[in-house]
């Protein structure tokens, strides 16, 4: 048990305990639906020294169980502040403890995996959670973060449709630099709700918890990754590693944070990017598929990419969107358009031949 001092939501949070290493960026991070249930630990030693603004959140609701840091700065200091972290959190509803030996905890985490744990404010409260809560995580955390309704975030290039299973603004707003016309799915939506909006591509998010509680993506990506362009980011890639005869595993402390260098195998291209997942694909279920790796963490060797050998379709377990974090693999959305031209170009000299 630790003790430190309450700031945030005067409220209890449980959640499985996972540690980010990112310098910067904890806004982004508390906002990612990616941690939905999650407790979140900053291992950089000083949080909240530049504030809040309205304008860096990666979704309007945030769903991150509990905040963890060494230390909250008193006071934040940057031009575009407009409020502090503990104000945010107060309004979230999201409890946040300082004061912690985060690098103490990270060991531990790194030691024996990710773990559950509870954030109370009395030795009662304790007792109570670990002998309740603990041991009952939710297996329903896309149901939680995707979107409710579709929606269209409108422009006059090409119509995507994104399947939401935890969508990052970011990714809305890559496509909005490229003047992608783009509707929103949930996830929960079918082969035929996708196609019946005729899309140039399809692209699936990021979201949290094990891909495979996420009942009926497999049969819908594969269907359209037969007719359409598809491009999946992290839970996203897991899902279409899945629809495709892969298998995924859950990693004993997963990526969280924005230095993970990844190397392009056809090229031997280096990107350092941004990652945030607790699962990935297994290396050794890939080779029996029509699935080939082309990404690669540096690292610990896990499967960060995979193309499909027939159809146009790919997936990355990273963010290109970068947010926060470097922009070396934002190129990736630029490929998935290139993809969707080479295939419309392809199927029209198929019909005028």
């Amino acid at each position: 048990m630790y003790e430190g001092t309450a700031f945030g939501a005067q409220t209890t949070g449980v959640g499985e305990l996972v540690f980010n290493t990112g310098m910067t960026g904890y806004q982004e991070s508390i906002t990612d639906q990616s941690y939905n249930g999650e407790i979140l630990m900053f291992t950089y030693p000083l949080i909240g020294n530049y504030g809040i603004n309205f304008d860096d959140n990666e979704s309007v609701t945030p769903t991150t169980a509990g905040v963890v840091v060494h230390e909250l700065a008193r006071k934040a200091s940057n031009w575009r502040n407009q409020m502090s972290l503990d104000e945010f959190l107060q309004q979230a509803q999201i409890p946040g403890i300082a004061g912690l030996d985060t690098r103490s905890i990270t060991k531990k985490i790194r030691a024996s995996g990710a773990m559950r744990a509870a954030l109370v404010n009395t030795n009662e409260e304790a007792q109570q959670f670990l002998s309740k809560q603990l041991g009952n995580p939710s297996h329903n955390l896309v149901a939680m973060s995707t979107t409710k309704n579709a929606y269209p975030n409108p422009n006059t290039g090409l119509r995507i449709v994104v399947v939401d299973y935890g969508l990052k603004h970011s990714i809305l707003r890559e496509l909005a630099k490229r003047q992608c016309n783009v509707i929103v799915l949930p996830a929960t939506a079918s082969a035929q709700q996708v196609l019946n909006y005729q899309p140039d591509g399809v692209l699936l998010s990021n979201g949290p918890g094990d891909p495979k509680d996420v009942a009926g993506a497999i049969e819908m990506i594969q269907t359209v990754e037969r007719q359409v362009p598809l491009f999946g980011i992290c839970l996203g890639h897991q899902l279409f590693a899945l629809a495709n005869g892969a298998d995924t595993f859950k990693m004993k402390f997963g990526h969280r944070g924005f230095n993970h260098p990844v190397r392009e195998i056809a090229t031997n291209r280096i990107d350092f990017t941004a990652q945030n997942h607790g699962y990935a694909v297994e290396a050794k279920s890939v080779e029996q598929t029509d699935l080939l790796v082309t990404h690669q963490e540096i690292n610990d060797l896990t499967i960060e990419g995979l193309r499909h050998k027939q159809y146009p379709a790919f997936s990355v377990q990273f963010h290109p969107d970068a947010a926060p974090g470097p922009h070396d693999a934002s190129h990736l959305f630029d490929d998935f358009l290139e993809s969707i031209v080479s295939y419309q170009r392809q199927r029209r000299a198929v019909n005028h031949a």
